[in-house]
């Protein structure tokens, strides 16, 4: 069983969490979200070229070439993403935030792998997971909107 890598990523998800917080802050401590994130994903990319070029190797970017241009797009959809997460936390909450971007992710996820789309493994929805991700839904309806 892959529980190891499991766990890893429940850790990423508390780490996404405690991250889109922490830029929301940022947006509301300089009362722009759009200078916020603007910072937030300049001292991002700084971060992403140091890593990346501790694994430079000749030649690395000639595959460039075989990538359709629209995934390169995911950059200014990530942008977008995190910006509008960034707002939308001040607004209603972390919490409910981010137990509803979950029950979206599950979403995709399960349409994803489903259809095999992005070269996810294909892993048709089944009743069981309709029915999981119905649970999870109401989770979503009581964890957010229970006084």
């Amino acid at each position: 069983m892959k529980a190891h890598l499991y766990l890893l990523t429940m850790f990423l998800g508390v780490v996404l969490a405690v991250h889109l917080a922490m830029n929301g802050k940022v947006g509301s401590v300089l009362n722009n979200a759009r200078v916020g994130n603007a910072l937030f994903w300049c001292i991002g990319a700084v971060g992403a070229m140091a890593i990346g070029l501790t694994g430079w190797q000749s030649g690395a970017l000639g595959p460039l070439r075989q990538v359709h241009p629209v995934l390169l797009t995911a950059g200014i959809l990530g942008a977008c993403l995190v910006f509008a997460i960034a707002w939308l936390i001040p607004q209603v909450g972390a919490g409910p935030v981010m137990i509803t971007l979950l029950a979206g992710q599950v979403l995709g996820g399960l349409l994803m792998s489903h259809y095999g789309w992005l070269g996810s493994p294909v892993q048709p929805v089944t009743l069981t997971k309709l029915a999981g991700v119905a649970v999870m839904i109401g989770g979503v309806v009581l964890a957010t909107y229970s006084k």
